[in-house]
C-alpha cells in the first residue's frame, strides 16, 4: 500500500486578553518545549494527540512527523495577548520545518481555537493558511479544538477537517483526535470529500455557565450527537465561545461537516443553531453563581450540617492572585479550611529563593497587586509546611508553598495560577483533601471533573466578587475593542434567524 506522509504540530493558547501580562516567546521555552518528533507524539497521550497518534499508528503505512512546535505556554491560562514576535517566531520554526521534511499527505494541528495574537485577527485560521501554502492544495489539513474556541468560517477556508470536543469538562479529548486522524485517512483515500457549513450564533456567555453536565448545555451535545448517530460521515462542533478573548470571531459557533453533501451540512447547521438561540435565555442562566460573602455563608452552614467536604469554586479569578474568598474566610473565622490557591510568583520565588523550608515561620502579604480584580493584599500569619514543583491541570508547572494558619487552614502559594481539579493534584503536594471540611478551588467548570463527578463533594458552590471584575458573569463591564457587545445576546441582540444557508467553504481558499 502506499505510504502516508502526515505532519503532525501543535500550537495552543487559552488567551484571556484583558490580563495585563503578555504571553511572550520565553513563557513557550521551558525544559520540554518547544519539542518534535516522538517528544511531540509521546505528549498528552490521553489527549487531543495522544488520539491521533494511537489511531494513525494502528495504519503501519502511515509516517508521522513531528513538526517543530511549541506546547502550552509556562504561563498556563494566566497570561494575556500572545505577541506577535512569539507567534511569527514559531509559525516560521513550524513552516521551515514542514518545508525541510516534505513533501506531506496531510497535516494535523493541535490547536485550541482561543489563541488571541497582536495584530492578527484569527490566529489559528492564519496558521492553517500559511500551512496551506507551505504545504500545496492536496494535502489534507485538519485539526481539533477546545470548544471554548473562537472560530468562524475562516479556518475551514483554508483546512479541510475540523473537531472540535463536546464535554465541559473536556473528557472527549482523544476521541476527537482519533476522530481527526480517522477522517483526514478518509480523506487522503478518497473516501471522504469534506463540505462544510458554519452559522455564528450571536450568544456571548462567560464560561462559567457552559457546564455541560445539566441543560440546556447538555442538551445541545446530545443534539450533536443524535445528528451525527442519524447521519454517517457527520461530525458537528459547537463552539460555545470564551469570551476573555478580545477578538471578532469571539461567541458561538455551529459549524457541520459532511460526507460530499452540502445541503445535509447547511440543514444540520441551521438546525442547531436554532435550537441554541432558543434555549438563549436557560444557556445564561443554568448555573447559579453567588456572591462570595453568600457563598462563604452557605458553605459554613453546609459544614455546620455536616455536608461535608464543601467545595467552593473562585470562578471568576483569571490570574490566580484574587484574594476575595481568602478574606471573607478570615473574617468569618473559618477553620479546616484548604484554598487551592493564590498566585504570588514575587512572594513565592523570593521566599523559595531565600532558602524558605518547612517548620519555617510564615509572616506576610499574599496576594493582590496584579490588577482590580485580585483585591488587596492579605496578610497570613502561619508556618511554611511544604514546598516544590507541580503541574496543574493544563500541564504548566509552577513552584508552590503550603502554609498552615488559624485553625487548622492552609493555603496553598504558587508562582501563577494553578488549576485544580483532581483531588489527587493536592495529594501530589503532600495534602489530605479528605481531611478538609472546605476547599476553594479557582477554576469555573473543570473542577467538576474531580470533585463533582466523581462522588467526592457534597455540596458545590459558585462564587464572584460584587465588583463587575474582570471574570465575573457580567461581560459588560470588560473594555472591549475588538467586538461590539451590543450584537450578541444578551447585551442588545433580540433577534436571530439561521434560515439563511451558510456559505460552503472551499479549502483551498486563502484565510488573510
Amino acid at each position: 500500500m502506499k505510504r502516508i506522509r502526515v505532519a503532525v504540530l501543535h500550537f495552543a493558547h487559552e488567551t484571556v486578553t484583558f490580563l495585563p501580562n503578555d504571553t511572550e516567546l520565553s513563557d513557550f521555552v521551558y525544559e520540554g518545549s518547544p519539542c518534535r518528533d516522538d517528544a511531540l507524539l509521546d505528549h498528552d497521550p490521553g489527549g487531543y494527540i495522544g488520539g491521533f497518534v494511537a489511531f494513525a499508528r494502528e495504519h503501519p503505512q502511515v509516517e508521522l512527523v513531528g513538526i517543530e512546535s511549541p506546547l502550552f505556554p509556562k504561563t498556563g491560562i494566566g497570561s494575556g495577548w500572545v505577541t506577535r514576535e512569539a507567534y511569527e517566531h514559531f509559525v516560521a520554526r513550524m513552516l521551515l520545518d514542514l518545508q525541510a521534511r516534505g513533501p506531506f499527505d496531510g497535516v494535523y494541528m493541535a490547536l485550541h481555537g482561543a489563541m488571541a495574537v497582536r495584530g492578527i485577527p484569527r490566529p489559528e485560521a492564519e496558521l492553517a493558511a500559511r500551512v496551506r501554502q507551505q504545504v500545496g492544495p492536496r494535502a489534507v489539513l485538519a485539526a481539533t479544538f477546545d470548544p471554548h474556541g473562537n472560530e468562524d468560517e475562516r479556518f475551514l477556508s483554508a483546512a479541510d477537517l475540523a473537531f472540535c470536543v463536546k464535554y465541559y469538562p473536556h473528557y472527549d479529548m482523544h476521541l476527537q483526535g482519533e476522530r481527526a486522524a480517522h477522517t483526514l485517512l478518509r480523506c487522503i483515500r478518497g473516501s471522504y470529500r469534506p463540505v462544510s457549513a458554519c452559522v455564528k450564533v450571536p450568544i456571548l456567555s462567560p464560561t462559567v455557565v457552559q457546564w455541560t453536565g445539566a441543560s440546556p448545555w447538555m442538551d445541545l451535545v446530545q443534539r450533536a450527537l443524535t445528528w451525527e448517530a442519524r447521519q454517517p460521515g457527520v461530525y458537528v462542533n459547537v463552539f460555545y465561545g470564551f469570551p476573555w478573548a478580545d477578538t471578532p470571531d469571539a461567541g458561538m459557533t455551529i459549524q457541520v461537516l459532511s460526507n460530499g453533501d452540502q445541503d445535509l451540512a447547511n440543514r444540520i447547521a441551521r438546525d442547531m443553531a436554532d435550537a441554541a438561540w432558543r434555549s438563549r435565555e436557560a444557556l445564561l442562566t443554568s448555573t447559579p453563581v453567588h456572591r462570595i460573602e453568600d457563598g462563604v455563608a452557605r458553605a459554613l452552614a453546609e459544614v455546620a450540617r455536616g455536608q461535608v467536604p464543601v467545595v467552593i469554586a473562585d470562578h471568576s479569578d483569571r490570574s490566580g492572585s484574587a484574594t476575595w474568598v481568602l478574606a471573607e474566610l478570615l473574617r468569618r473565622g473559618a477553620r479546616n479550611t484548604l484554598l487551592a490557591g493564590i498566585a504570588d510568583g514575587e512572594r513565592v520565588t523570593a521566599l523559595l529563593n531565600g532558602g524558605s523550608q518547612p517548620g519555617d515561620a510564615f509572616d506576610h502579604a499574599i496576594g493582590g497587586r496584579v490588577d482590580a480584580s485580585a483585591g488587596p493584599p492579605v496578610r497570613l500569619v502561619g508556618s511554611v509546611l511544604a514546598t516544590g514543583t507541580a503541574a496543574d491541570a493544563t500541564g504548566s508547572r509552577a513552584r508552590w508553598m503550603s502554609v498552615g494558619f488559624g485553625n487548622g487552614n492552609v493555603v496553598l502559594l504558587s508562582a501563577r495560577l494553578m488549576q485544580i481539579t483532581e483531588p489527587d493534584m493536592l495529594r501530589a503536594m503532600g495534602l489530605e483533601p479528605e481531611k478538609f471540611d472546605l476547599i476553594v478551588v479557582k477554576s469555573r467548570v473543570h473542577f467538576r471533573r474531580g470533585f463533582h463527578d466523581s462522588g467526592f463533594a457534597r455540596s458545590i458552590l459558585l462564587v464572584e466578587p460584587a465588583e463587575p471584575f474582570l471574570g465575573t458573569t457580567r461581560l459588560d463591564a470588560l473594555p472591549y475593542q475588538h467586538l461590539r457587545l451590543a450584537d450578541f445576546y444578551p447585551y442588545g441582540r433580540e433577534t436571530f434567524s439561521a434560515l439563511t444557508p451558510p456559505c460552503p467553504a472551499p479549502a483551498a481558499a486563502s484565510a488573510a
